[in-house]
């Protein structure tokens, strides 16, 4: 099968998204079919700050085309990025047809992928994965009516668990027969426990995007409350990096918490080897990649009642839960994870085998992959108007947190 991925983020990019394409490519490629990627990528260095950037890596079995977000870049102008899409995958079709069209966030690249499959005659499906879910369509009509757009016309729309897929119900009014429940997925082989310690203070371990959405400053107050002996790492880049850095100093946790910045995809599994608890005081999630890394890890996890979250992680029993921004809760669940030896290991012991089970690599692909097979030759819906009035939209000042 030839399949076209339209991703917004890969790498050098540190998104979930970059993570969920790399094992999603790894899979289709092991699997024998023909896999073009078009990754949007910024070359701003002011923008590439937030997230990473530079033109996407080649991909061993995968042709790989970047195309530069010019128009984000310049101004917000997510349209003039989207006819750059559309017209890059009308020449790769061209040259040799495609079977499948799968894109990676609502918008602006499900908008694309949608509008090509159209143009094309080619089935498309889109995978619904963190913001465009949660807040594109609720910051203008721009974007609500593209990703409304998107979700009633997609051959497939795939999301990570119920409680997401309802928070977008009754944000869009998505029918809830649109979605298809895929959840997210982590390389069991490569993410594995590392040996135990017997001794030594307890290594929290943060990693993602350092932003403010993900919790990462509530961690920061909660920490000062946090009794035992702990350690915390706080691992990658983003937005709030500066507010992040400059609050632990104003907090006086230097000589506990390290910032150690921008992390190769292929050395995150050591790093989580390196930890013991995994945080995410996150605020919504698609599904988190990070916490299935960290639960293939061995690692016990400490999150939110967030969205996304509630789908693999129950309270007490796979990992402790606590309301966002609840910092005094965060302190005290920190407190009790860090102090109770048995517990801490009980919740990892749980959240491993839940992983290998559940969440392996091996069977959500073929999961998708058969998604692809049951829309191989159909027809796409068509009588999509391509046109969308433009509107006021606070991401067309912040794109990079689109």
């Amino acid at each position: 099968m030839r399949i076209c991925f339209v991703s917004r983020r890969f790498f050098p990019a540190i998104s979930g998204m970059s993570i969920y394409a790399i094992n999603l490519l790894r899979q289709l490629a092991a699997a024998g079919h023909d896999v073009t990627m078009v990754s949007q990528y910024y070359g701003d260095p002011a923008r590439a700050r937030v997230y990473g950037g530079g033109p996407p890596p080649a991909v061993p079995g995968v042709q790989v085309i970047g195309l530069e977000a010019l128009g984000e870049q310049a101004d917000g102008d997510f349209e003039r990025d989207v006819e750059a899409m559309i017209a890059t995958i009308a020449a790769e079709h061209a040259r040799q047809p495609f079977d499948i069209l799968h894109a990676q966030y609502g918008y602006p690249t499900g908008w694309a992928t949608v509008l090509a499959a159209q143009s094309l005659g080619v089935p498309c499906v889109v995978s619904i994965q963190g913001g465009d879910g949660h807040w594109v369509g609720s910051c203008c009509d721009t974007h609500r009516i593209a990703m409304e757009r998107v979700l009633d016309h997609a051959g497939a729309s795939l999301i990570g668990g119920d409680s997401f897929a309802r928070e977008v119900h009754d944000r869009l009014g998505t029918p809830m027969d649109r979605f298809t429940i895929v959840p997210g997925a982590v390389d069991t082989d490569r993410f594995t426990p590392g040996k135990a310690r017997a001794e030594g203070p307890v290594r929290l371990f943060y990693h993602g995007r350092v932003d403010r959405r993900k919790g990462v400053l509530d961690m920061l107050h909660a920490l000062v409350a946090v009794e035992g002996d702990w350690t915390c790492t706080i691992s990658g880049i983003g937005p709030d990096m500066d507010a992040a850095q400059a609050l632990t100093g104003e907090l006086g946790l230097h000589g506990r918490v390290r910032f150690s910045g921008y992390a190769e995809y292929d050395r995150v599994p050591d790093l989580y080897r390196a930890h013991d608890v995994f945080v995410s005081p996150t605020y919504a999630e698609g599904f988190s990649n990070t916490i299935l890394e960290a639960m293939a890890s061995g690692q016990a996890i400490l999150s939110c009642r967030s969205v996304g979250v509630v789908d693999c992680i129950r309270d007490l029993e796979n990992g402790l839960l606590v309301d966002p921004g609840d910092v005094a809760a965060l302190s005290g669940a920190l407190t009790r994870i860090v102090t109770d030896t048995g517990l801490r290991q009980r919740l990892a012991e749980a959240g491993l085998a839940e992983c290998r089970r559940t969440y392996s690599w091996h069977g959500v692909g073929r999961q998708i992959m058969e998604i692809y097979q049951q829309l191989q030759g159909t027809k796409p819906a068509t009588g999509i108007p391509a046109s969308i009035p433009i509107t006021p939209c606070r991401f067309r000042a912040e794109p990079h947190l689109l």
